[in-house]
């Protein structure tokens, strides 16, 4: 991987795009990395939002996977590896979030639950069509596959 240049980052307007880009897919994937290790050590928390969607029969799966695809998958969305994967992973926990937890709370609340769950599954779709970017493991892998089959 190359370093990345700034002076000329910031000439080319299309380059800089590409690098915010792939600076959101960082922030998206630390945040949930970080959420999931909020869940991992502070178990009670994860317990009660899903008390809140009346599916306790599944409870110590959800647990197990909410806490799971975050840290994995926000480490591996970090990175830009598995992008696309790591951002399918995460579409169950969001809409689980989205319909069963937050749906209740309602719109324009104090916390912006809903409104801030719904624009990280918007972000996570953007991934899973477009992929992870310039700036990211899955693209230099990808040039050096096609240039091994060249």
């Amino acid at each position: 991987m190359k370093m990345i240049n700034f002076k000329q980052l910031l000439k080319d307007k299309n380059q800089l795009r590409l690098f915010f880009y792939d600076l959101i897919r960082f922030y998206l994937g630390i945040g949930l990395f970080l959420k999931g290790l909020q869940f991992m050590t502070q178990p009670k928390i994860l317990e009660f939002w899903i008390k809140m969607t009346q599916i306790s029969g599944f409870s110590k799966f959800l647990i197990y996977y909410v806490v799971f695809a975050h840290i994995c998958g926000g480490l591996f969305l970090s990175i830009g590896i598995g992008t696309r994967l790591a951002a399918i992973a995460q579409i169950p926990v969001l809409l689980g979030a989205v319909f069963f937890v937050h749906s209740k709370e309602g719109l324009f609340t104090y916390s912006h639950n809903l409104e801030f769950t719904i624009f990280i599954l918007f972000l996570l779709i953007i991934y899973i069509f477009s992929g992870a970017g310039r700036y990211s493991i899955d693209y230099f892998l990808k040039k050096e596959f096609s240039k091994k089959n060249t």
